[in-house]
């Protein structure tokens, strides 16, 4: 019997000491991100004058099949051109395929803006034409030109 109390009275120390030895503590952890902002383009577009006409010389609108792109939710972006492969200045130009002969075009759209996410998809609103005193006296033939569009958060 004495050996059972003096085990019970180790034992008691033991657990006791235990709960002293034990001590927890608590620590935070920082945790972050940063989200770029980011713009990307989905499709590219074109712009369509079909035939023009000299004996009638009317200024002609362009068919525009409209570029999409998004960007990241409330990054705010800019749109630029680089006047496209034939420029004169500032001025746009469709060259004639094998010849020197240029036809000047207007290119505008809407330059910025602030972007809504990946899921929500933006449409550009490019609007070009052809003066038609531009294209009186130019060479018969297929005009071209290809212009990159950039846009930027």
């Amino acid at each position: 019997m004495k050996k059972r109390l003096v085990l019970t009275v180790v034992l008691g120390l033991v657990l006791g000491l235990a709960g002293v030895v034990r001590a927890g503590d608590t620590a935070t952890v920082a945790v972050s991100a940063n989200v770029v902002g980011t713009c990307k383009f989905l499709t590219g577009g074109s712009v369509a004058f079909g035939d023009l006409d000299p004996s009638a010389g009317t200024d002609v609108n362009g068919t525009v099949v409209q570029p999409t792109f998004w960007c990241t939710k409330g990054s705010t972006y800019t749109i630029t051109d680089d006047n496209g492969l034939n420029e004169s200045g500032t001025t746009h130009q469709m060259k004639h395929a094998t010849l020197a002969d240029t036809i000047p075009y207007t290119f505008m759209y809407t330059a910025g803006g602030t972007g809504s996410g990946r899921n929500s998809t933006v449409t550009m609103n490019i609007a070009s034409s052809v003066v038609g005193a531009d294209y009186i006296n130019v060479s018969a033939g297929g005009y071209a030109d290809t212009v990159t569009l950039t846009i930027a958060p």
